[in-house]
Parts: structure tokens; C-alpha cells; sequence
């Protein structure tokens, strides 16, 4: 799946510069001319990294990283036409990656994106890959071959968390305390109704399948090869 990058630049220009880099590096861009535009996208797209230049018109990219912070964390990327350090203190304040002033060298903002990108991937633990199927933990939903499937909050936690570590064996208890915490007190077969509900929503799906191990717990068996 290519990575999206949205670039939020006021400037039509430098969106083409980018778009032209971006693609040739086999990226999808999505563009915006000031802030607005740009929380417009997010709110209703998936990015994986933004490029923002800081003055722009009705929102510049100080504001929309700052509201943009608050929905999700994305890496950024922040041009400017000011080097102060003043400046860049701010954007890292405001959780920014990486800092760029322009005019800049578009190959070098391309290794930086795939610096800070690669950075994410490996740090994150959040987007799984089993076969065709992607268990996506920032969005709660699992995609499998271009279906989007939701399911109930518990059901996609505990199908997440069997999921990060494929054919582990998971007792009762250990997926009762990393998915409803050590103080649940509730029904003690809880695990077992949620396991049943998730097999007859995921059942169609042949990448793997969740075996009870018995006497033990739950495993998530893969399936691919």
C-alpha cells in the first residue's frame, strides 16, 4: 500500500515540485493551499507523513499541526522560508519531526521522509499485516482485500492483540488483563463469548484462524504461507 503524503503549502509551485518527487519516489500526495483545507482532508483521509510550510493564508501550519496533533499523531515535516532557531523550537514544541527552510533540495526532503517514515514503521505496532488482512490499531478496523470490516471495540482489541504475536498462546487471563485490565471483576467467560462472536464476524476470512488451545487459552494460527 503507498504511503500518502499530504502536502499543505500555499504556493502552487512548490506543491508541483513536491507532487513531481513524491510521485517519482512512488508516493500518493494530497495537497492543500493553507490549514484549513488541509484539517478538511485529515478529518475525512488517512495520511501516513505531512509536509507544512508555516505561513499560509486563513490557517497557517503552526495552527494546523497543533489542531491536527490533537485528532492523531502524524509525523511532520515543516518548510519555512525562516531559519531561526526560534522558530524551530516552536514546531518541535508542537511534536514537529523534522524542520526544512526553503529553497531546499526536493532530494533531500525525499530522504527525510523516508527517514522519519521508516522511523514510524518500525516504531509503531500499530498496523499489522497477516496475508491479505491488515489489522489497523489507530482506525480500529481491519481491512481485507479492500473490504473495510468494524468491529465491536473489545472484539478488534482482542483479535489485535492475539494478532501481534501469531501462533502465541494466550491464556485466559492474560487477554482478560491486557484487554479489560487486572480489576475486572465481570463475567469469567467472557474471553470465550468474545472468541465466538469474532470467529462468526471473521470466519470468511482464510489468512488464519483463532484455536482454542485446550487447557491453555487462544492462539491466532496463520494460514498463509
Amino acid at each position: 500500500m503507498k504511503s500518502k503524503i499530504l502536502v499543505v503549502d500555499d504556493e502552487p509551485d512548490i506543491r508541483e515540485l513536491i507532487r513531481f518527487y513524491l510521485e517519482k519516489e512512488g508516493f500518493t500526495m494530497l495537497e492543500a493551499a493553507n490549514g484549513k483545507q488541509a484539517l478538511d482532508i485529515f478529518e475525512n483521509d488517512y495520511i501516513d507523513l505531512a509536509v507544512v510550510d508555516v505561513m499560509m493564508p486563513v490557517m497557517d501550519g503552526w495552527e494546523f499541526v497543533s489542531e491536527m496533533k490533537q485528532i492523531r499523531d502524524v509525523p511532520v515535516i515543516m518548510l519555512t522560508a525562516k531559519g531561526e532557531s526560534k522558530d524551530k523550537l516552536k514546531g518541535f514544541d508542537l511534536g514537529v519531526d523534522d524542520y526544512v527552510t526553503k529553497p531546499f533540495d526536493p532530494d533531500e526532503l525525499m530522504a527525510r521522509i523516508r527517514t522519519i517514515l521508516k522511523r514510524y514503521s518500525i516504531n509503531s505496532q500499530n498496523i499489522i499485516t497477516i496475508g491479505d488482512v491488515t489489522f489497523d490499531g489507530d482506525k480500529c478496523e481491519i481491512v481485507y482485500k479492500e473490504k473495510v470490516i468494524h468491529l465491536p471495540l473489545k472484539q478488534f482489541e482482542l483479535v489485535f492483540e492475539l494478532a501481534k504475536k501469531p501462533n502465541h498462546i494466550f491464556s485466559r487471563e492474560q487477554l482478560i488483563e491486557r484487554i479489560w485490565g487486572m480489576g475486572y471483576d465481570g463475567f469469567d467467560r467472557t474471553v470465550d463469548v468474545h472468541i465466538k462472536r469474532i470467529r462468526e464476524n471473521l470466519g470468511f476470512i482464510p489468512d488464519f484462524e483463532i484455536v482454542t488451545v485446550r487447557g491453555l487459552g487462544y492462539k491466532l494460527k496463520v494460514n498463509t504461507q
